[in-house]
């Protein structure tokens, strides 16, 4: 398999150690540069043209939304993942609108982040949950609403049950499996099994995919 080749832009050394660490003894992702702040990181990317880029928001001269921006005039192409460890409603806009397929706190899971990595290489979009509903909340285009009748809901996606749309409604929502428990009146593992059937369904990898594919489709 091929080998992702990824810049690390990231102002605090203690985080840049303990991020490249991770990737160590990864054969399908590499560090390969390391950038302390938004101007060093795009001059890096003009250098060394990466497949990812994995950009901190919060950096001393220019800001990781910024930098996006100028990355994308370079290469409008170019991947570029958000990584941040507070979420700013205007933070997320901004970092969208200037470009970047991903937005990731830095309390996520390390496989997760593995395969958030690889999927934006190849061309994918990946929300953390919480992201989600403020996107759909402001309307703001990112991803952009369709009207879809019920009846043509039904036309495209006749696999889906109504119990299961109505478990998608609250995954878009950010709800937990428990909580759409609760919402439901069902067991966690019945609103789990509905979770599961959503994914396989709707042909993507995880829920949040699946938000984001409702979201994109119009179905909620």
């Amino acid at each position: 398999m091929e080998t992702v080749r990824v810049l690390l832009v990231e102002d605090h050394k203690l985080m840049r150690v303990g991020l490249k660490s991770l990737f160590e003894d990864q054969k399908e992702i590499e560090i390969i540069s390391e950038a302390e702040s938004g101007k060093e990181a795009v001059e890096k990317y003009k250098t060394i043209r990466p497949d990812v880029t994995l950009m901190d928001i919060g950096l001393p001269d220019i800001s990781g939304i910024e930098a996006t921006k100028r990355i994308l005039e370079l290469n409008s192409n170019a991947a570029v993942i958000m990584l941040t460890s507070h979420l700013s409603e205007q933070e997320v806009l901004d970092s969208l609108h200037a470009g970047a397929k991903a937005y990731v706190m830095k309390d996520i899971n390390i496989e997760i982040l593995k395969m958030i990595i690889k999927t934006v290489k190849d061309g994918a979009m990946w929300l953390d949950p919480q992201v989600v509903p403020i996107l759909r909340d402001k309307n703001c285009g990112i991803i952009p609403p369709r009207q879809m009748s019920r009846a043509m809901f039904k036309e495209q996606h006749a696999n889906l049950t109504q119990r299961e749309y109505e478990v998608l409604k609250l995954v878009v929502d950010g709800k937990s499996n428990n909580e759409i428990a609760q919402e439901l009146m069902i067991s966690e593992h019945t609103a789990k099994a509905h979770v599961c059937n959503i994914i396989q369904k709707l042909v993507v990898d995880d829920r949040t995919q699946a938000a984001v594919k409702a979201l994109k489709e119009g179905l909620v």
